[in-house]
């Protein structure tokens, strides 16, 4: 089956100028896009030199955008992602094209705990995979790899799903999972990145915050919402025995967190039935 790579990049030139040799010698019959978000050095220059796929923006799009723009300009039947800061190997893509060959519809590259960038986005990933894991039923070892091949008309089923933004991975995992399309992860060592991350703690923080509830609404939303309304609605039970026992009344507040408990249960059910519809595969 015919192969496309496509590597995201925002002013990576250093990085594609050790990366791009690595993935034409390896892979010589490959189609490789280097998809440029609007960079500011050589990154669309260099990939051109070495003779691989450009397509640029006019501005910066994000990660997820120019993951989707490679994704509906592959020819390939098996995509496969991976950065342009030189920490992935191209010599790690036969590791994941076998477990396809097994069986499976995406398999991941994971990285072990050395392999995070530092140890507060090492324990943000841990606590992602954990939760993810409980919400699929499924163990999930690196919930925001990039590394990852997959094939392609099944990852193209999911293209208006993915953010513009950095949590691409994320979303594109659960979906799979979601629609019962079987995932692979594949133990993998990555290199110290070349250049500047683009991540920014303050400023991706409450990105990152959000995907831990992408996570729960892009799966099974009544695993999220089900338990606050058991909270909401034993809080209120509660608070109704103690002000009876007190005061000999039914009291607002509670009243407030029964009928709390009973909107966010009815928010989950109205979600759960609009996550089957997303999902909802007319053949």
């Amino acid at each position: 089956m015919r192969i496309s790579i496509i590597l995201p990049a925002k002013n990576e030139a250093n990085g594609l100028r050790q990366t791009l040799p690595g993935l034409k010698a390896a892979y010589p019959e490959a189609e490789i896009i280097v998809v440029d978000d609007g960079s500011t050095d050589d990154t669309a220059a260099v990939a051109t030199e070495h003779g691989v796929r450009v397509l640029s923006s006019p501005y910066s799009m994000g990660n997820g955008a120019a993951i989707k723009r490679g994704a509906r300009a592959a020819s390939g039947e098996i995509l496969v992602f991976m950065d342009a800061d030189g920490q992935h190997n191209a010599g790690d893509i036969p590791k994941l094209l076998e477990r396809l060959e097994a069986g499976y519809d995406m398999a991941v590259g994971a990285r072990n705990a050395g392999g995070q960038a530092n140890v507060g986005r090492g324990a943000a990933n841990a606590l992602y995979n954990r939760l993810a894991s409980w919400m699929t039923g499924h163990r999930i070892a690196d919930l925001t790899s990039g590394f990852r091949a997959v094939r392609a008309e099944r990852f193209r089923e999911f293209l208006h799903l993915l953010p513009n933004g950095f949590s691409y991975p994320t979303t594109s995992t659960m979906a799979f999972f979601r629609s019962a399309y079987p995932v692979a992860y594949v133990p993998i060592e990555v290199a110290r990145r070349i250049g500047r991350s683009h991540i920014r703690p303050l400023r991706d923080g409450a990105r990152f915050l959000i995907i831990i509830f992408r996570i729960a609404t892009l799966y099974s939303p009544l695993k999220l919402f089900a338990p606050a309304a058991l909270g909401f609605g034993v809080l209120g039970v509660a608070y109704y025995a103690w002000s009876f026992a007190k005061y000999g009344r039914f009291t607002n507040m509670s009243a407030l967190l029964i009928s709390a408990a009973v909107v966010v249960f009815l928010i989950g059910l109205v979600s759960e039935q609009i996550t089957a519809l997303t999902y909802r595969r007319d053949d």
